[in-house]
């Protein structure tokens, strides 16, 4: 029926489908005809057609794509209206007030970032690195210099837990400086919200920090001069850009903490400048990483109350039960429960995603306090929180989170001088499940992990683009179609290096869909 269905719709269509790939791309890359390629890649006549078809449509796809994001990088350059910030050795000022030096990596990102703060244009900068690299320490000398410039800065985390997280460490080094620091969240009473507010627009508030909040509307800013965006895979692209239009085209600097394999930066990246944080700050932990099954979990319950014993703390990260939120917070609740039992001489609690923003933050508190011994947790990004005292990351049927999960979550234990450990506990036969947690106890870089998180899941699962505010790739494989990307990269800087501006006749079409893609909408055929 569907394919009856499909015969129909090529009929209507009587082979009426515009071109718009230039003829110079198409001669160049030896592009099949669209009209032929809709028509072969549904019922193709032989192999060699299919292949034909096939390939002109991911290289559609990928040069729109490319394209679109190049023409946005463009666009920013040549609007030369950014903030100059004066050059007065802020940054390396700003080192006197840390209780660490700098790594040679970040010295040189926050070099590049000088170099583009103090150029008059606008700067769209991303800062890749790995979970513990030093990304906020950077974020806080760029928002120092902008502070010391007569600018705010804003930094916009995905959760309550995060911008609290933040709030609590640059408060500690901006308030001996004079700098007045303001959180804002949705989970904060009316008055502190109005309190927040209040400072923002008056700009008694310098550095805000905060949930999507901050870019709602009735925030007004006084003076932004600085827009960070923390772990940006958690925000859309149109998010983005909703904070960046608070200021007089503020500087903007984002961060992930989700390795992408350098190759496919651009994909997702292409209208930023890439900087990458590749060293662990001197006195990090190589933290031991080991997969087991459930059959081991008496001896693990035994190391943990051990290890507390000795004064240390845990994570355990609760099974997902994605399906039925009735059923995940049951389980999470029945698993405290049995963990309390079992662990007699530890204090265990847990956070969940029904719980009140304010009683979250409170157990997490209590945790970093360490009057908890053990945090059960059922999301991820719940145990965003820096506790150097904790040394076990206990993560239960470890096969349901992809590799760059197991390994942000790695990340949270290794912060302080004691030896850690991660135990990923799964009981799956599958031969790639074994794989790829093998693929996590073998290393420890978070770029090798995505490389092969990417090749074992395949690009739809380790992409998530949608998370991104990109479009979902219709055809397109990312790990199996990389000579093809890179012919589409190349296509899209040739044709906006002969014409920026896209004024050509034969490049209106290309136009047209570039525009359609930067306003979010989906493609027309």
């Amino acid at each position: 029926m569907l394919r009856g269905l499909m015969e129909d719709a090529l009929g209507l269509m009587c082979a009426g489908l515009p071109e718009y790939i230039p003829h110079w791309i198409r001669k160049e890359y030896q592009l099949a005809e669209r009209n032929f390629s809709i028509q072969e890649i549904h019922f193709p006549k032989t192999e060699q057609s299919f292949y034909d078809a096939r390939r002109r449509l991911v290289f559609e796809e990928l040069f729109l794509l490319q394209g679109a994001l190049f023409s946005l990088k463009a666009f920013f350059e040549k609007e030369k209206n950014g903030i100059l910030l004066k050059k007065q050795r802020p940054l390396e000022e700003f080192q006197q007030y840390l209780p660490f030096h700098f790594t040679n990596a970040q010295r040189r990102v926050l070099k590049e970032i000088e170099e583009d703060m103090s150029t008059g244009k606008q700067m769209n900068r991303l800062i890749q690195g790995d979970v513990g690299s030093g990304k906020t320490a950077v974020a806080m000398a760029a928002s120092y210099w902008a502070i010391q410039n007569g600018y705010q800065s804003v930094l916009m985390a995905p959760t309550e837990v995060l911008a609290q997280q933040h709030y609590q460490s640059i408060l500690s080094v901006f308030e001996g400086l004079g700098i007045t620091t303001v959180l804002l969240t949705g989970g904060q009473t009316a008055k502190e919200k109005r309190s927040a507010l209040e400072k923002i627009a008056s700009g008694a508030g310098e550095m805000i920090i905060g949930t999507h909040a901050v870019i709602q509307k009735g925030v007004e800013y006084h003076n932004l001069g600085l827009a960070i965006t923390d772990e940006q895979h958690r925000f859309g692209v149109r998010q983005r850009s909703a904070l960046n239009q608070k200021g007089e085209a503020p500087h903007v600097l984002v961060m992930t903490a989700t390795p992408i394999p350098r190759t496919l930066a651009l994909i997702l990246y292409g209208d930023l400048d890439v900087s990458i944080i590749d060293e662990l700050p001197p006195g990090r932990q190589k933290i031991d990483t080991m997969a087991v099954t459930s059959s081991y979990h008496d001896r693990i319950y035994t190391f943990i109350d051990k290890e507390v014993q000795q004064g240390r703390q845990a994570y355990v990260i609760c099974p997902m039960i994605e399906e039925n939120e009735k059923l995940e917070l049951q389980s999470v609740l029945n698993f405290t429960e049995e963990l309390q039992q079992k662990l007699s001489h530890c204090i265990v609690s847990c956070v969940h995603g029904k719980m009140k923003p304010k009683e979250k933050q409170e157990i997490m508190e209590a945790f970093a306090k360490g009057e908890i011994h053990v945090l059960v947790s059922t999301t991820v990004i719940e145990v965003g929180i820096n506790v150097p005292n904790a040394v076990i990351m206990l993560i239960e049927n470890a096969e349901r989170f992809g590799l760059a999960q197991l390994h942000q979550l790695r990340g949270r234990v290794g912060r302080g001088s004691e030896k850690s450990y991660c135990i990923l506990v799964s009981d799956a036969k599958a031969k790639i499940a074994k794989q790829r947690l093998k693929t996590l106890v073998d290393s420890q870089d978070g770029f090798v992990i995505s490389e092969m998180d990417l090749k074992l899941r395949g690009p739809g699962e380790f992409f998530g683009t949608r998370q991104h505010g990109l479009p979902e790739l219709k055809i397109a494989n990312m790990y199996q179609d990389m000579p093809i990307l890179i012919e589409a990269q190349k296509a899209a800087i040739k044709m906006l290096e002969m014409d920026p501006t896209l004024s050509l006749e034969m490049h209106q079409g290309i136009k047209e869909r570039f525009a359609q893609l930067m306003e979010g909408r989906q493609l027309e055929l």
